[in-house]
């Protein structure tokens, strides 16, 4: 079994957006590995946003480019629903407009595909003991 190490918040709860279901439950897997609890996979921007609206988890993983309904969706909406939502981005696109966008729209972190798995345990890390509390937009 993978031992990368877990998350530093006990209970963290996630939502994982992606149009490829391979990625989802690769990513889900991972998560859970880690002792963050998925409560959500979604395969489209609107699934994920519907999906935050239902659940509120403590930490968004979206990819950025999906057909549709798009990462950028995805930030800007749950940003309107909740401003101190943890929105991590996930991309293969390092072009300066998507990255700037992305940073416009405020997302917490950018992960860049392929990613390594240590790095995005550290980065969760990172923004969970930064983080606000989510229970007061519940």
């Amino acid at each position: 079994m993978l031992d990368i190490g877990k998350v530093s918040k006990k209970g963290c709860t996630a939502i994982v957006v992606d149009d490829d279901e391979d990625t989802v439950n690769l990513f889900a897997e991972f998560l859970e590995i880690c002792d963050v609890k998925v409560l959500g996979k979604a395969f489209d921007g609107n699934q994920g946003v519907e999906m935050y609206q239902k659940i509120f988890p403590d930490l968004v993983f979206s990819d950025v480019m999906m057909p549709g309904y798009d990462g950028f969706y995805v930030l800007r909406k749950i940003r309107q629903i909740n401003p101190h939502a943890i929105l991590v981005m996930i991309t293969g696109d390092v072009r300066t407009e998507t990255v700037d966008g992305l940073a416009k729209l405020k997302a917490d972190a950018i992960i860049y595909k392929p990613f390594d798995m240590k790095q995005v345990l550290q980065t969760i890390n990172s923004l969970l003991t930064k983080s606000i509390p989510q229970t007061q937009f519940r």
